[in-house]
């Protein structure tokens, strides 16, 4: 490193002349990446399970609404990464365009430690819907339910996804392709199956079977299914209704669908790492044909669960669960169900095979386990690019030479996780925190899609040498209008979550646990210029110039 005397030039700026990353994927392989960040199954029905929490919600047309403005996600996200397919993506942007402050604290919060905390989310979901529903039919009901429930048995849960993770990310994009394309095909044939199996029946034929499964093998009193619909307590007022689009309680909606839609862009970071990064329309079909074709697969599932198992009880059984977990006064009725009214494991029962069930549950997990990828993948290379910009330890920005993977970055993710995880699993007010993990990151978001909205006029040789700057609409260009309406239906979802304590953001909680992480990245921030400063080396230099390719 440089004399605190000595100048550096521009090729002493970032750590070395090139990244060591290579373009091992497709954009093919980011179509498929996409899909899974935007997972219907894990995410989506995980978060549609909190629909009835909004009376009289339509959670149909509030996929509809949110895919149609994600899609202007997608165009910003498209322009910039054909601007500057960079790894990093967002830290890369926000950091050249509004400077290494705004960048490297937007970033690295986003993407950096409010991933900690999507691990313990990683791992309730994989309980919920892998290992639960497994040892049900496998006839192993209280280990089930002591992962469900026994604090020891969540933290487990979530080592067990760290481990996986950590592995999945560390031998590399190339193998980490072949995993996921074999993930996505057998969970695409699940999927199909169990939509065949919820449009072959009705509520009338489905209700017998669930009541004789969940006896035998949860230990639920007679008629599971009445009772459901009884302990769910929805009326006509407050089901969230299939048909009708009530307005107000529709839009009040979104910010809980976003959970699992806003994020096809999820792969930005790595497109560093794509063939093919600077062709914009070829990135608007990687993440937009992603949007549309789980947007489709939602609303069909969706369209057969109402078929198959019945839409009110659907939403009761999810009441049910949902409200004796967050009980505090242990006055509610226990749900007949114990455990999360899963739809792949209840159309399952369908199945008289235990063996049969069992393979449908697992070729269904192929949608986790190809997923389980993402909540480190994409971090890992904004924190890589922030050490190739000397902000964090040179040693952070080093990549291993087999694998092509940054490993420091990688044990950034995995060693805090695992504390974080301990503090969900013991400090049960941890898990009330559901929507932070989201806020957090479309403020990310949202520094990106202002840095679209601006780049034509902060970095006007930047954008008229791009392929994008042929675009307009109404005189204008295209990237500051698309940038413009994201900016606002993130502002519009950012206003309700701070306004309603329905979404669990509005509170002191919320708002010491998400200021701690600002507060963090700041600190390393102010310490990093000073260290580098006494180095020699300004860091506002760098930020003046794009990362090395």
């Amino acid at each position: 490193m440089a004399s605190a005397n000595a100048p550096v030039n521009r090729g002493e700026l970032f750590v070395r002349k090139a990244t060591g990353l290579v373009r091992s994927w497709s954009l093919f392989d980011a179509f498929i990446y996409a899909t899974f960040s935007i997972n219907l199954i894990t995410l989506g029905l995980y978060i549609f399970s909190f629909t009835y929490t909004i009376p009289a919600s339509n959670l149909v047309a509030a996929i509809v609404i949110s895919a149609l403005f994600v899609l202007f996600e997608v165009v910003v996200y498209g322009a910039m990464i054909a601007i500057m397919p960079r790894t990093g993506a967002d830290y890369v942007w926000q950091s050249r365009i509004f400077g290494g402050a705004v960048g490297f604290i937007l970033a690295v919060t986003g993407w950096w430690f409010i991933l900690w905390y999507w691990i313990p989310l990683y791992a309730q979901i994989m309980v919920y819907e892998v290992l639960a529903p497994v040892l049900g039919i496998l006839g192993l009901r209280d280990l089930a339910l002591w992962f469900s429930s026994d604090n020891t048995g969540l933290f487990l849960a979530c080592l067990i996804v760290i481990g996986f993770v950590t592995l999945y990310v560390a031998i590399g994009l190339r193998t980490y392709a072949r995993i996921q394309k074999i993930c996505f095909y057998g969970g695409m044939v699940g999927l199909l199956i169990v939509i065949g199996l919820l449009l072959s029946t009705t509520p009338e034929r489905f209700a017998p079977i669930f009541d004789q499964a969940a006896t035998t093998m949860w230990g639920a009193p007679a008629n599971a299914y009445q009772n459901t619909l009884s302990v769910g307590g929805l009326t006509a007022d407050t089901l969230p209704p299939l048909t009708q689009i009530p307005l107000l309680p529709t839009l009040l909606l979104i910010p809980y669908v976003v959970f699992f839609n806003l994020w096809p862009n999820w792969g930005a970071t790595l497109y560093g790492e794509v063939k093919g990064a600077s062709d914009f329309r070829r990135n608007m079909y990687s993440m937009g044909g992603a949007l549309v074709v789980t947007t489709i697969l939602a609303l069909i599932l969706l369209a057969a669960i109402a078929k198959g198992i019945g839409w009110d009880f659907y939403h009761a059984a999810n009441a049910a669960f949902w409200n004796k977990a967050y009980d505090t006064t242990s006055a509610l009725p226990a749900p007949p169900l114990p455990i999360f009214p899963y739809p792949v494991m209840l159309i399952s029962y369908l199945v008289g095979s235990p063996v049969l069930q069992l393979g449908i549950v697992l070729l269904i997990s192929l949608w986790f386990w190809g997923w389980a990828g993402t909540v480190f993948l994409s971090s890992t290379r904004v924190i890589f690019a922030a050490a190739f910009d000397r902000i964090l330890p040179e040693r952070v920005a080093e990549v291993d030479p087999r694998f092509r993977t940054p490993v420091y970055a990688l044990l950034l993710m995995t060693i805090p996780s695992i504390i974080v995880s301990a503090l969900w699993a013991y400090l049960p007010i941890f898990r009330t925190l559901i929507l932070d993990a989201t806020l957090v990151i479309a403020v990310t978001y949202l520094g990106t899609a202002l840095a679209a909205t601006f780049l034509p006029y902060i970095k006007p040789d930047l954008y008229r040498a791009s392929p994008i700057a042929k675009y307009r609409i109404a005189g204008l260009p295209m990237l500051t209008v698309v940038g413009a309406i994201f900016s606002l239906f993130l502002l519009f979802n950012l206003f309700l979550w701070f306004r309603d304590a329905i979404y669990g953001v509005n509170n002191s909680t919320s708002l010491l646990f998400m200021g701690a992480m600002y507060l963090l990245a700041i600190i390393i921030y102010v310490v990093a210029r000073a260290v580098r400063r006494r180095n020699g080396i300004d860091l506002s230099l760098v930020y003046k110039e794009i990362p090395v390719d």
